[in-house]
């Protein structure tokens, strides 16, 4: 009798634990499959256009609406996306959005790229580098916005690096892969063009010399092929300098405003380097 009770209590506790719905986190992206990676990988030669793949989990498989990139100032970008959800690139607290962002990212090469005070009515803060000794490693996913990172090394003393210490960001949005190189001091190898995968707009830092040389930086913006170049982090030297590394192959065009609302169906045929005002 007592055998077949703690049978009987061994299933309902079995039955309970398989069918009752675990809870649900903003943060959980463990079913999450990156569209940038599955799309590069599987057509690694192509100049891509934007498309979803089968596997792609619904967020990154939702293709409808708009996205807004508003230039703040220095690295920081507000991505606004269609489900409502704010993300500010490289925040520092000093070019803040009207309303707290839902999302702040940081890279922590200098000061003007994360502050260790964020208002606290930010929900997630992700830092670029690592807290615990290992390197940063995000993967979250919230409301229509799918979020990772790819570290890279930052120059550290006299002529060293310190491994991991910057990260190029991924937003997935809206069937958009958007990446923000943040502040790179070397030239990516195959493993991080691998990681990154297929960009469709990309953030890059054309201060010439700080990050890296407009030579530098124009290889690695030729090479991750997106179609909406978007330059930040101008420090010196006229945006003449960088737009000069690119030929006919790319259109330019000067910016009235701050903003840019983009979408899969509005992605300029051929790469445009689009220089937002402020920059």
């Amino acid at each position: 009798m007592l055998l077949r009770y703690l049978t009987y209590t061994l299933l309902a506790i079995w039955f309970i634990h398989v069918v009752w719905p675990e809870p649900a986190h903003a943060e959980d992206a463990s079913a999450h499959v990156s569209q940038c990676q599955a799309i590069a990988e599987a057509t690694p030669s192509a100049t891509f256009a934007s498309f979803a793949t089968p596997e792609i989990s619904p967020v990154a498989a939702n293709t409808d609406g708009d996205v807004t990139i508003t230039y703040l100032g220095h690295s920081t970008f507000l991505i606004e996306t269609p489900g409502g959800i704010s993300i500010a690139t490289d925040y520092n607290g000093w070019f803040r959005p009207a309303a707290p962002p839902d999302v702040v990212t940081m890279n922590k090469a200098h000061s003007s790229h994360y502050t260790l005070t964020p208002d606290p009515a930010i929900r997630y803060v992700l830092h670029g580098w690592g807290d615990d000794g290992e390197p940063a490693d995000h993967d979250i996913v919230v409301g229509d916005a799918y979020i990772r990172n790819v570290t890279t090394d930052i120059r550290s003393g006299f002529e060293g690096m310190e491994p991991d210490g910057n990260s190029i960001f991924i937003f997935e949005v809206a069937g958009l892969c958007i990446g923000h190189l943040g502040h790179l001091h070397h030239e990516l190898d195959d493993s991080h063009y691998r990681q990154i995968g297929r960009l469709d707009v990309l953030m890059v830092p054309v201060d010439g010399g700080l990050t890296m040389g407009a030579e530098s930086m124009s290889r690695v913006t030729s090479r991750l092929r997106a179609a909406l170049i978007l330059p930040m982090h101008r420090r010196g030297p006229p945006i003449g300098d960088f737009l000069a590394m690119f030929g006919e192959d790319y259109d330019k065009s000067f910016a009235t405003g701050p903003s840019i609302t983009v979408s899969l169906r509005t992605l300029p045929g051929k790469p445009l380097i689009h220089v937002l005002l402020g920059v």
